[in-house]
């Protein structure tokens, strides 16, 4: 199985990751990543940038080193409604936004609370990917929120630092169980290293086994091509990049 996109990466603006984006991007070309996503967290998380730092991504340009570069943010999921910590002028910047629960930003609750909380971000269209969901401080009705992803063109992130127990520890189980269920129901799956360093950028050791052992298709991979990447995106309403759309076919 090949992996060609990174769609989770954190550059030092994150305010706990050490690299830069034209160092993860080195990083990326090093390690035959074809895409990456740059998903600093926004801003309710501590020592995270203000929501201009994303607005701003027009500024950036398409490729470095040779790896395309993808705009994007890792939001906080920050309430049983379901809203995130980005302002919604922000998204028309942005071609990439995982949803993700942290905890120094939302408490932790009932499980009947972390799923309804994880099926209302899905349905308000904003989220094009849960982040890290095997967090064992966040529980939820793993099969009620892989169906609602399903319905909504919402795919479930495979996050190799959870796996390697780097963080979240207690996640690798409940991210092979989420991962099982996810292809009975033919859910979309991304991968992300969620590189706080650069030198983990497309590090997929731990997600591929998952993969692997799983069996989940390479058609429903949406980072096992830079096609399959960009025309997930546009199914979830995304602008074509035409930079991209030139570059990779």
């Amino acid at each position: 199985m090949k992996i060609a996109v990174d769609t989770h990466t954190h550059t030092y603006a994150s305010g706990h990751a050490y690299s830069t984006l034209i160092e993860n991007a080195r990083a990326a070309n090093e390690r035959g990543i074809a895409l990456f996503c740059t998903t600093d967290h926004a801003s309710e998380m501590p020592g995270a940038p203000h929501h201009w730092f994303f607005a701003n991504q027009k500024i950036l340009p398409r490729f470095l080193e040779g790896v395309g570069i993808v705009r994007g943010v890792e939001a906080n999921i920050m309430n049983q409604q379901g809203d995130v910590d980005t302002p919604e002028m922000v998204d028309q910047r942005l071609d990439w936004m995982i949803g993700s629960l942290h905890e120094p930003v939302v408490r932790a609750g009932s499980q009947e609370q972390q799923t309804e909380m994880l099926m209302n971000v899905i349905k308000q269209g904003r989220v094009d990917a849960l982040g890290h969901l095997g967090n064992p401080n966040y529980d939820f009705d793993f099969a009620a929120v892989v169906e609602c992803a399903v319905q909504y063109n919402v795919a479930i992130e495979l996050n190799n630092s959870s796996l390697q127990g780097h963080s979240r520890v207690g996640s690798k189980p409940r991210c092979y169980e989420i991962a099982k269920i996810a292809q009975q129901k033919g859910a979309f799956i991304t991968t992300g290293s969620d590189a706080h360093f650069c030198s983990y950028i497309g590090g997929f050791d731990e997600v591929l086994a998952l993969i692997n052992e799983v069996n989940i298709p390479a058609e429903k991979i949406i980072t096992h091509s830079p096609r399959q990447f960009l025309d997930f995106l546009q199914l979830r309403g995304r602008t074509p990049i035409d930079e991209f759309e030139l570059h990779f076919e």
